[in-house]
């Protein structure tokens, strides 16, 4: 068991970080995905579900910075239980009043969870994992991650058929703020303190954005275009345009996440040993591919193979992750970490508010339009792309 838990770098820390993990994701994604059905339900219109979208990306860009920020200035233990208990309160505003302006108010609180948290989640794996077993430590989270990815949206879908849109949402997010006040208990056990360092400033931490992590900024900036664009309506897609139930939905969501998971260790314990390029450039063709074969898909079979297609993308993105912070100065990982999802997020939010007025054209016009920054994005880290 030792010799195990030193090839995947699983330790106490590690340990308690992934409980904070499945449990908060767990809620999360019983929830969360659900959201724009949710919005529809409450009378909100399209453009509702995609300025939702769009806010999400905005609002994970804003948060990168200071969810990095302060993983310094608190340290990893401290920020991550801050960051838990305030997107606590954000379930609580959904509960508690059932209107769809509630949702955006929520939405500052809770919908950016991963993106403020992420910074400190990799500072942690930086702190306590071996360099050489780095992609695995990141690769162990990505993989951990996707199972409250996976069983979440099932059990939201099984909320929302025994109890409908409004009320299943609402019982889904309770659940949330249950597990998160567990996870908090648990994290604090089991993760060993660690002592806060002096904060960098925002202009230092670009200074730590080397030539070769713009260039993957930039691919990153392009592959996140095409997907985000259709991101919130692919449920409106499989629900209301294909006339499939939620629980269906939550199927292919899991479908999607099992094969997620198939790929995150072979693949963490290649790129360890080989060169992060071409598993990154081949998680961006599969970020390409799902717009374009999700539009011809108009049967639960044909969604089955989508969806594991869709799964697939995550094939190097842990390795993404570990090659953003070999490109990091040794000592401003997190601050910088923080930088470029702050940049990347920032522009793709424009992109994620675009969505619903390629919707309104026609379905197809979102998905092409999302394919083809999948194809600009992917050629120019072809041609352009650096390894660590």
């Amino acid at each position: 068991m030792k010799k195990l838990f030193l090839f995947f770098g699983i330790n106490r820390s590690i340990f308690g970080m992934l409980v904070l993990v499945i449990f908060v994701g767990l809620g999360e994604k019983m929830a969360e995905r659900f959201l724009p059905l949710y919005l529809l339900a409450l009378g909100g219109s399209v453009f509702a579900v995609g300025a939702l979208n769009a806010l999400d990306n905005l609002l994970s860009a804003l948060y990168s910075f200071p969810g990095g920020y302060l993983s310094d200035k608190l340290g990893y233990k401290r920020a991550l239980i801050v960051f838990t208990a305030i997107a606590m309160g954000g379930y609580l505003i959904v509960i508690l009043i059932p209107t769809w302006v509630a949702v955006f108010i929520g939405s500052f609180f809770f919908i950016s969870w991963t993106a403020i948290s992420l910074p400190a989640v990799m500072s942690l794996v930086s702190n306590v994992v071996p360099k050489e077993k780095r992609t695995m430590g990141v690769s162990v989270h990505s993989l951990i991650r996707r199972i409250p990815m996976a069983l979440g949206p099932i059990i939201g879908g099984i909320f929302i058929g025994a109890m409908g849109k409004v009320t299943g949402v609402r019982v889904a997010f309770a659940c949330a703020f249950g597990l998160a006040f567990i996870a908090i208990l648990a994290f604090w056990k089991l993760v060993d303190d660690q002592p806060a360092t002096k904060p960098i400033k925002i202009k230092e931490a670009w200074r730590g954005i080397s030539p070769s992590l713009r260039t993957l900024l930039i691919s990153d900036i392009l592959i996140r275009f095409a997907e985000q664009i259709p991101y919130a309506f692919v449920v409106v897609w499989v629900v209301e345009v294909q006339k499939l139930s939620a629980l269906q939905f939550g199927i292919l969501t899991t479908v999607e996440m099992l094969t997620a998971m198939t790929v995150y260790i072979p693949i963490a314990y290649l790129a360890d040993r080989t060169r992060k390029k071409p598993f990154v450039l081949t998680t961006f063709v599969f970020f390409t591919a799902f717009p374009l074969a999700l539009m011809f898909a108009k049967s639960f079979f044909a969604l089955i193979l989508v969806f594991i297609l869709r799964g697939l993308k995550e094939f190097g993105e842990p390795t993404r992750k570990s090659l953003i912070m070999d490109l990091a100065p040794e000592d401003r990982k997190a601050a910088t970490f923080g930088t470029y999802y702050l940049i990347r997020d920032v522009v793709v939010s424009g992109a994620a508010l675009t969505s619903a007025y390629w919707w309104s054209m026609a379905p197809e016009v979102n998905f092409l339009v999302a394919f083809g920054c999948g194809i600009a994005g992917s050629l120019f880290f072809l041609f352009k792309g650096k390894d660590s």
